[in-house]
């Protein structure tokens, strides 16, 4: 195990999706835009750096929202957020209208404060999370850093790793009393041992929200169940095609039926360990990579008193 400051990995699109909701729109620059969703998300990093003391932070970025090899193996991979199909075959996400400009403003203000905004193409925010941890497993245990996943996404509860020192902090309570979800949390709260078992059961499952069908038949807790029997989802399908007397007609029965189903979901759920991301610099920076870009970009949308926040949190640190 290590002492070290942690490195904090944000969920990006997740938290200015919360800030915009989480933020009035109201709140404005001088012009009238609104920038909840901006001044929402610097004052979580403020108050993430404040709190949580990384040495190290990257803003992980959704290059491809709906990815190509997710969809060829599963065509509802979140195919009810399609907004648009352009005319060279770009698929345009559902992003409510008052938040899309702001969303290049947020990564101007990341660029001038100095942090690592991280994305890979063809992948997402998710796929660069999973190769960042995946890097930092493979240090040498006495050069690891322990990882802080910031989202309000359970997916990622598949990287809880404890004996990795990799956990998430999900906000679904909020920035100010975040759910630390490690593998007695997902013990607790979902009956599975670990990350990967979590992402087992997710595979059983499914995910609505992401157009994910699952089993038919087969819940959460049946899941939770069937992963705990025979240990993980190779063994679940073992035990289907071996006539398991441990498993019920009724679910073996599921399992066959979704077969095709099951034989593309694993790739689709679990994220990738190996997107293309480049060298990351993701030192936390002590001061603005940038000063004079910084504070016009303060100056035209408003937001001097939250980067003030996030300079002190930065110099406090």
């Amino acid at each position: 195990m290590t002492d070290r400051a942690p490195l904090l990995l944000l969920d990006t699109a997740s938290l200015y999706f919360r800030a915009f909701y989480g933020v009035p729109s109201t709140v404005t620059a001088p012009d009238g835009n609104p920038v909840n969703a901006v001044r929402g998300l610097l004052d979580m990093i403020a108050r993430l750096v404040t709190d949580r003391r990384p040495a190290r932070l990257v803003a992980c970025w959704d290059d491809d929202w709906r990815p190509t090899f997710r969809v060829e193996a599963i065509p509802t991979y979140k195919a009810h957020r399609v907004a648009e199909v352009r005319p060279d075959g770009e698929q345009v996400e559902e992003v409510p209208d008052l938040l899309s400009p702001q969303v290049p403003i947020i990564a101007d203000v990341l660029a001038a404060l100095g942090v690592a905004r991280v994305g890979a193409p063809g992948y997402e925010a998710d796929d660069v999370i999973g190769t960042l941890v995946a890097r930092e497993r493979a240090r040498a245990e006495t050069d690891r850093s322990p990882i802080d996943v910031v989202t309000g996404d359970r997916d990622m509860f598949q990287l809880v790793d404890d004996a990795a020192q990799v956990r998430v902090l999900y906000t679904q309570r909020g920035i100010a009393n975040l759910e630390v979800v490690d593998q007695a949390r997902l013990a607790e709260k979902y009956a599975v041992a670990s990350g990967q078992a979590y992402a087992d059961m997710a595979v059983l499952r499914g995910d609505a929200s992401d157009g994910l069908p699952g089993v038919p038949g087969i819940g959460e807790k049946t899941a939770a169940a069937l992963i705990a029997r025979y240990g993980d989802l190779a063994g679940v399908l073992a035990a289907r095609d071996s006539g398991d007397t441990g498993m019920t007609a009724g679910q073996r029965t599921r399992l066959l039926e979704a077969a095709a189903y099951l034989d593309v979901a694993p790739a689709v759920v679990r994220v990738a360990p190996d997107a293309p991301v480049g060298d990351v610099h993701d030192a936390l920076p002590a001061a603005p990579a940038d000063p004079e870009a910084l504070g016009a970009l303060a100056e035209r949308w408003g937001l001097a008193s939250s980067v003030r926040r996030v300079l002190a949190a930065l110099e406090r640190d």
